[in-house]
């Protein structure tokens, strides 16, 4: 995915700024980006690269799929080519990518990476997701245990738990799909 078709991200990060009540000068600060290129990026003059992208979502304490998602409309079907580009993933030491598998602010979520993870990325998400091997396999570490993924296994894990994950072959591909941040899930079994 080249940078003219990134979505334009800069409304929803001037909305998740306003609503979190943090000056321009603040985000960029806790971003570490100029003030001029955040205020560039707010009113559509430019578009962040993926690791831009990921340090603003850090400091507006979401993610960068939630900004990258919040910047398209829902569709009520929507169909994602294989051939669809991806992007090279922030943190990734090398040939990281990821394609979103679904567009738009929806309630799900659904994610494909391939390459190098950031294992040293951590991650605790408000709801419920799974990870699911395509290819290869991984390694994940999930509520403080560690697990072996191999091809056709799949990961739950609860919304709120920390997790990281990582391939541990060439070709891995992984699959996370889970329900969005902003969807608030009633638990029907607590009454």
């Amino acid at each position: 995915m080249s940078e003219a078709d990134t979505p334009l991200v800069g409304p929803g990060i001037r909305r998740r700024r306003r609503a979190l009540e943090l000056t321009l000068a603040e985000v960029a600060r806790r971003a570490g980006l100029s003030v001029p290129f955040l205020s560039q990026i707010e009113n559509g003059r430019s578009r962040p690269s993926m690791g831009s992208l990921q340090r603003i979502a850090d400091a507006l304490d979401t993610t960068a799929v939630q900004l990258l998602s919040a910047a398209e409309a829902p569709r009520p079907v929507d169909v994602v080519r294989g051939t669809s580009a991806s992007v090279r993933e922030a943190g990734a030491d090398g040939d990281g990518r990821m394609r979103p598998l679904v567009r738009g602010h929806q309630r799900l979520h659904a994610l494909e990476f391939s390459g190098d993870h950031d294992w040293g990325r951590e991650f605790r998400h408000r709801n419920d997701e799974i990870l699911y091997v395509a290819d290869g396999s991984a390694e994940v570490e999930a509520d403080g245990g560690f697990y072996r993924l191999e091809r056709g296994d799949t990961l739950y894990c609860a919304g709120g738990l920390a997790h990281r994950w990582r391939p541990i072959e060439p070709g891995t591909r992984v699959l996370v799909v889970g329900i969005a941040d902003h969807v608030q899930v009633m638990d029907e079994q607590g009454g």
